[in-house]
């Protein structure tokens, strides 16, 4: 039995939409069962703001949020890893850095709303499509019963969610 909340890293290239706000929904989700991470392979270095925009709607703490490199979540004093999602197809087909503990990956991918062509309310409904996704996919996870499934079960359980 783990005695410290479950880490979860969501991964995606940018880190600036999607990564972001599955980590801000699962910190609100986690209910202190889980802490939530971003990172990208090539981080822009800045949130989007319409994910900035919606999160505060929505009354998410956004103070902490940033566009980070995943290689922080491989360097000495990382956080353990017990799961890591990518979230977007590049980063699914990127060779991951090592992480330490071997956490249970899958891919939840969804498009990208910040590649999304048109008014600025067809953009700011791409990002409140993406936060409704992750809500109902996050809202599953964090009720899976954890301690009573094998790791396999668990796999395949997590590779569902993200169908």
């Amino acid at each position: 039995m783990i005695a410290r909340p479950y880490n979860v890293l969501f991964l995606c290239t940018g880190n600036s939409a999607r990564s972001i706000i599955a980590e801000a929904v699962l910190t609100r989700l986690g209910q202190g069962r889980f802490k939530a991470h971003s990172a990208g392979s090539m981080p822009t270095g800045q949130v989007h703001p319409f994910a900035v925009e919606l999160l505060q709607n929505l009354d998410h703490d956004v103070s902490g949020l940033r566009s980070k490199s995943w290689d922080e979540f491989a360097e000495p004093g990382a956080p353990e890893l017990d799961f890591v999602f990518t979230v977007c197809d590049n980063a699914a087909n990127e060779i991951c850095p090592v992480w330490p503990g071997q956490p249970i990956s899958a891919h939840w991918g969804l498009p990208d709303p910040a590649a999304v062509a048109g008014t600025e309310a067809v953009k700011r409904q791409a990002f409140a499509d993406t936060y409704r996704m992750f809500n109902n996919r996050i809202s599953v996870f964090t009720s899976l019963p954890l301690q009573s499934l094998d790791r396999t079960r668990l796999q395949s359980r997590l590779k569902d969610i993200g169908a």
